[in-house]
C-alpha cells in the first residue's frame, strides 16, 4: 500500500513520549558511587572511631612508666594488653602498679619503632626456656664485688643500679660463669654474638659482662621508647618476637620472666626507700658521738 507523504512514520519507528533514549538508561549507574559516597565515608570514620580507643599510661611502683590498650584483673593479677583484641599480655601483681592514666583517643598503646641495626638479634638470643638450663658457677659472686660494678654501669647508661641487680638476679642469680643450653654466658647471660658487638671480649668477666648488659639493655630501651616491659621482653626473647607481635610476644616463658624481673626491682626500690625514710627518721645523736655513716641510696630514678 502507498503511504501519503503527509501520512506520519509507523509509530513503531519513533520513540514512545517520555521514553529514555540510550543514554539516559546508564545515568543511574553512573550516578551510584556518587550517591554511595557519603555512606562510604561515614561507615570509614565509624570504623576509624573504633580504632582510636583509648590507651592508659601504667605507673609502676619502681618509677618506670609504660604504655597499654586496657588493663584487667583476672585471678588477682593486673593484665596489661598491648592490643584490643587482647592476645598480647603482661601479668604484675596489683601492688607493682601504682595508678593508670587515660591516655587521648588516638594515642597508640605501644609504639614500636626499629632502631638503627647496631645490636645483632639471633632469635633465640636470650630464650627463657634456655635460661631455666642454666648452669652456675660455684658460688655466686660477692655483693661487696658486685655493687660497685653495677653501680659503674648505672652511672655510664643512666640507668637504676637495681633493675641492673634485678636483671642479673633473674639472668644468673649472680653466678658469673653461669651458662646457658643456648649458650647464653656470664651475669647478664650474653650471647656470644651480641657480646663480640658490644665489645666483650670475656663474658665471664663480671665487670665486661655486666657494663656490655647495660649496654645492650640501654639500647632496648631506646629502641622501645623506655617501655621497660618491651625492653625486658626483648632482652629474653629477642627483639624479633617483640616486633613481629607488635608487642608482649605470646611466650609464658617470657611474660613470667618479665614480671619476675619487674616484681624484683619493685622489691629493690621499697627497701631503698624504706632505708631513706629510716635514715631521715633515725634521732640526733649526742655531739660527742660521732655520727653513724649510712650509705646515701641509689638516686630514685630510673629512665622516664
Amino acid at each position: 500500500m502507498l503511504r501519503s507523504p503527509l501520512q506520519p512514520a509507523p509509530t513503531a519507528c519513533r520513540p514512545r513520549v517520555g521514553s529514555r533514549g540510550p543514554a539516559s538508561g546508564w545515568l543511574p549507574v553512573l550516578l551510584m558511587p556518587v550517591l554511595l559516597l557519603p555512606v562510604l565515608l561515614l561507615a570509614l570514620l565509624l570504623a576509624s572511631a573504633g580504632t582510636l580507643q583509648a590507651a592508659e599510661r601504667v605507673h609502676l611502683a619502681n618509677g618506670f612508666t609504660m604504655r597499654c590498650d586496657h588493663h584487667a584483673l583476672v585471678d588477682g593479677q593486673l593484665r596489661l594488653y598491648s592490643d584490643p583484641a587482647g592476645s598480647n599480655f603482661l601479668e604484675l601483681s596489683p601492688a607493682s602498679v601504682v595508678r593508670f592514666d587515660t591516655l587521648p583517643p588516638g594515642n597508640p598503646a605501644a609504639t614500636l619503632t626499629s632502631g638503627s641495626a647496631v645490636i645483632p638479634q639471633p632469635a633465640a638470643a636470650h630464650a627463657s626456656a634456655a635460661r631455666q638450663q642454666t648452669i652456675p658457677s660455684p658460688a655466686p659472686l660477692d655483693r661487696s664485688i658486685l655493687q660497685p660494678i653495677l653501680r659503674s654501669a648505672g652511672q655510664q647508661h643512666d640507668l637504676d643500679v637495681d633493675l641492673l641487680a634485678s636483671i642479673v638476679q633473674a639472668e644468673s642469680a649472680a653466678h658469673p660463669r653461669a651458662v646457658s643450653r643456648a649458650g647464653a654466658q656470664g651475669l647478664m647471660q650474653l650471647m656470644p654474638a651480641t657480646a663480640h658487638t658490644l665489645g666483650v671480649s670475656d663474658s665471664f668477666a663480671p665487670d665486661q659482662n655486666v657494663h656490655g648488659g647495660a649496654a645492650y639493655l640501654d639500647w632496648l630501651l631506646n629502641r622501645y621508647h623506655q617501655n621497660l616491659a618491651l625492653a625486658l621482653a626483648a632482652y629474653n626473647a629477642g627483639p624479633g618476637a617483640v616486633d613481629r607481635y607488635h608487642g608482649m610476644p605470646p611466650y609464658p616463658e617470657t611474660r613470667r620472666y618479665v614480671a619476675r624481673v619487674i616484681h624484683l626491682f619493685n622489691q629493690r626500690v621499697r627497701q631503698r626507700r624504706q632505708l631513706a625514710l629510716a635514715s631521715l627518721a633515725a634521732p640526733e645523736q649526742a655531739p660527742d658521738h660521732a655520727p653513724e655513716q649510712v650509705p646515701d641510696p641509689e638516686p630514685d630514678h630510673a629512665r622516664r
